[in-house]
């Protein structure tokens, strides 16, 4: 029996919404990619350099070796908020990198640092994700909401369908970020192998912790999709009917 809930004219099967079903498999993909990143870097995390650098030491370290001693490198509050502003040119770590001399605090240092020299190189897809920020700000705010209100105002069509392409620009963004993401760590690795600031046990390990950040990125990615996706069949199919 097709039942259509709300009175908007969205596929229900006997008050089911078929579409939470994706959103189910995004969020257990989110939680798994999330608990694999906290579950690898706090193992890492117990791991001493042999070399004994702190995340700050790597990351001006690496910094010097790529031309980059005009970048500061910050003590930031909190648990893996590191982070590189391109506008000030500030490396920032966090409290778990900074003054660790972890084997994972230093894999993430030098992704950060990864960050810095693509922004130093003119990498494009990095161009690209900043001149997106605005953008996907504006989607990930506005395109839920926009859509509600058609669906308010009688379903009107046109209105829902400026929602969808207004919140597709924030899937476009996390899409984006993922080749930003995957080349900061490969540099990293490079960096950090090349340069001998870890051994070749150490470099393993240091990849592990960065190949479990990046699904992070991923599972976003992937829910945004899947949530796109959902608002495409909930309501680009009231046109068909």
């Amino acid at each position: 029996m097709l039942l259509y809930g709300f009175g908007f004219g969205y596929p229900m099967f006997y008050g089911f919404d078929r579409t939470y079903l994706l959103v189910l498999v995004a969020a257990i993909f989110s939680m798994w990619a999330s608990a694999r990143v906290n579950s690898t870097y706090s193992k890492y995390a117990k791991v001493r350099s042999m070399q004994g650098l702190t995340g700050a030491e790597a990351a001006q370290r690496i910094l010097y070796y790529a031309g980059l001693s005009n970048i500061r490198v910050e003590h930031v509050s909190g648990n893996l908020t590191d982070h590189y502003d391109p506008k000030s040119k500030v490396l920032r770590l966090s409290d778990s990198t900074y003054s660790s001399a972890s084997v994972a605090a230093i894999g993430v240092a030098a992704h950060e640092c990864g960050h810095a020299i693509q922004d130093a190189e003119g990498y494009s897809p990095l161009r690209l994700r900043s001149t997106l920020v605005p953008a996907a700000n504006l989607g990930s705010r506005l395109g839920i909401p926009i859509i509600l209100l058609g669906v308010l105002l009688g379903s009107n069509y046109t209105l829902v369908q400026v929602g969808i392409w207004v919140f597709s620009l924030a899937v476009l963004f996390q899409l984006v970020t993922l080749p930003v993401e995957f080349n900061a760590s490969n540099r990293a690795m490079r960096i950090l192998g090349d340069r001998g600031m870890l051994g070749q046990e150490e470099l393993g390990m240091c990849k592990k912790v960065l190949s479990a950040a990046a699904m992070t990125y991923v599972a976003a990615a992937a829910s945004s999709i899947i949530q796109l996706l959902r608002l495409v069949l909930l309501f680009g199919r009231r046109r068909d009917d």
